[in-house]
């Protein structure tokens, strides 16, 4: 049994698909690059959690 060739339709849908794909991939990695130069900054990493702290005054060291 021989598969018939491709419908021209299919061909442009997988260039679609394709450059989506790749789109996809480039937004990951970006967000991953990020991610990964916030961790290793070194920087002290705090949520907000609707409380007062002194290293938010500025006054943190008197």
């Amino acid at each position: 049994m021989a598969f018939r060739p491709d419908h021209e339709l299919h061909r442009r849908r997988f260039g679609r698909n394709l450059g989506l794909g790749l789109v996809l991939v480039a937004f990951v990695a970006i967000v991953f690059g990020l991610t990964v130069v916030k961790v290793t900054n070194g920087d002290p990493m705090q949520g907000f959690d609707h409380s007062l702290r002194p290293e938010m005054t500025g006054k943190a060291g008197q």
